[in-house]
């Protein structure tokens, strides 16, 4: 294994995303929480985008996931 791909891919990059991609606003339904709350947790660092359709972000639902429960820890 090569030093780019143990830091996730040329210049740091993510490695690809693995599994379905979801919209905000599916992301804020499966998560229970309104497409706002989404958008916050993006704007403190607690979920990154792991695509783009457009200028929309998309999520992992795993991410998504995670951002919840690390921010219900409070």
């Amino acid at each position: 294994m090569t030093a780019a791909v143990r830091a996730g891919g040329p210049a740091g990059r993510r490695a690809p995303a693995v599994g379905p991609l979801i919209t905000g606003a599916l992301a804020a339904a499966e998560a229970g929480v309104v497409p706002a709350t989404i958008r916050k947790w993006v704007q403190l660092g607690h979920l990154a985008p792991a695509g783009r359709r457009g200028r929309a972000g998309l999520y992992r639902l795993e991410d998504v996931f995670a951002a919840e429960r690390a921010t219900r820890r409070r």
